[in-house]
Order: structure tokens, then C-alpha cells, then sequence
């Protein structure tokens, strides 16, 4: 049974910090966005009429403040504090808040922050196991951010070798080192850009720039020899320009 999205509603006066919270909401396939509102009093009429469940609130705000405005709610939905002030960390926790966000937001923190939502222990609702932002940072470097270990670890696609496929989970082999998540070798191969990444076995997924040399049978990339395999030849040759 797939679980219901959980329904988010910004606070903030700020229209940039607005889009920013808007943007990452819409890269998990877990949240949905139901408002924005840029006052207290514009929240408090959209929560008499509509259901939320998570609450990401600016404390700064002119004539009442996300903690005064915290503290008229009697059905309070589960609450984010997003600020740029430190000070108020406290009071917040007081007020049995999931999380104290500071402005300006990681995309990381924030998934951090979203993880709370759930019980713990809960893996059924927890994170994504793997996530591709639509924003790909300032450097403009792209990357993806696979689950492991009950976190979630960003990897530059530039430091990809190859995927190999272990069953129900992955194991992304980079230039420094290895990730393994609980994730369909297929989903990666659907996600991943077809210019940079090739599928060449029903266990393998290679990084083209990384290939250190090749014939009809095996490729080698990161100092392994990894099997073509058969169903998968003929593009394989194509992509490589081999003739058979």
C-alpha cells in the first residue's frame, strides 16, 4: 500500500525563502505542497480550512511571530522553524518542534529535517532511497543523493566508475570509495543521463567517461573487468562505435 504524501504548508514573508522551501518540497516524491501564506494571519485562515500535516514557519515575521503564532494553535500540525536567527533555537525546542532550520537552507539539512517526520524505525516512510535534485548546487556540478545507512550521501555523477547490482540493493563504486543503497539497478538506469552512463549487463551500469579500455566481450573501468552482457551488446557496440 503506498503511503499518503505529506501535506506541507510554508510561512514565510519572504518570497525567496518561500521558493527555495518550495523547490526542495517538490524533489521528494513524499511531500506535497498544499499553501504558502506570508503571515501568521493568513495561516491561521488556511488551517481552519485545510488539512496539513507538516508546517514550515519563519519566526520573523512582522506583527505576529511564528512562536506567537505557534502558541494559538491548540491542533498543531507537526512544525519546522526555519530562521536566520539563532537566538530562538530554545523556545522552539520548547515548543516540541521537529526541527530549528537556518537560513540559508542546505538542500542535505533540509532531507535531515524531513526524516524527523517519521517515527524512528519507521523505513516504510522514511527518505527516498535516492534522489536527483532539479537544482544541482552552485557549482553546477550534477549529483545525486543515494539512501545508506539511515542518511543520505551526495555523490557527483563526475565521481562514478560503474554500478554494480546486488539483488534489491546497489553498490555505486566512485573514485574515493563505495555507496551501497537499497535500490533497483533498473531505477538508477532510467534516472541516470543516457550521455554519461551505460548499461552494458543486467548487473553492470558503467560511467562512459571512466572506461580505461574495451573489446567485444568486457570493459574495463576503475581497474575491473566488467562482462558485456548479451541482451545488452548491440547497443553497447553502438555507444562504443565497436563493429561486431
Amino acid at each position: 500500500m503506498t503511503a499518503s504524501k505529506i501535506r506541507c504548508l510554508v510561512v514565510d514573508d519572504e518570497p525567496l525563502a518561500i521558493s527555495v522551501l518550495q523547490d526542495y518540497i517538490s524533489q521528494l516524491e513524499t511531500l506535497t505542497l498544499v499553501g504558502t501564506c506570508r503571515s501568521g494571519v493568513e495561516a491561521l485562515l488556511f488551517l481552519q480550512k485545510n488539512k496539513v500535516d507538516l508546517l514550515f514557519l519563519d519566526i520573523q515575521m512582522p506583527k505576529l511571530t511564528g512562536i506567537d503564532f505557534l502558541k494559538t494553535l491548540s491542533n498543531r500540525p507537526k512544525v519546522i522553524f526555519t530562521t536566520a536567527f539563532r537566538e530562538y533555537a530554545l523556545e522552539g525546542f520548547e515548543l516540541n518542534v521537529l526541527d530549528y532550520l537556518l537560513k540559508p537552507i542546505p538542500f542535505d539539512r533540509f532531507l535531515i529535517a524531513i526524516n524527523k517526520y517519521y517515527p524512528a524505525g519507521n523505513a516504510a516512510h522514511s527518505l527516498p532511497t535516492m534522489l536527483i535534485p532539479a537544482d544541482q548546487g552552485s557549482t553546477g556540478e550534477p549529483f545525486i543523493y543515494l539512501k545508506s545507512d539511515k542518511k543520505m550521501v551526495k555523490v557527483f555523477l563526475w565521481e562514478i566508475l560503474y554500478i554494480e547490482s546486488l539483488k534489491d540493493y546497489v553498490k555505486v563504486k566512485t573514485v574515493s570509495g563505495e555507496v551501497v543503497s537499497y535500490q533497483r539497478i533498473s531505477y538508477l538506469e532510467e534516472k541516470l543521463p543516457d550521455r554519461r552512463f551505460l548499461r552494458i549487463h543486467r548487473a553492470y551500469i558503467i560511467a562512459t567517461d571512466k572506461i580505461r579500455s574495451f573489446n567485444s566481450s568486457v570493459i574495463e573501468v576503475g581497474g575491473q573487468e566488467l562482462p558485456i552482457g548479451r541482451q545488452y551488446k548491440p547497443e553497447v557496440m553502438k555507444a562504443l562505435g565497436m563493429q561486431e
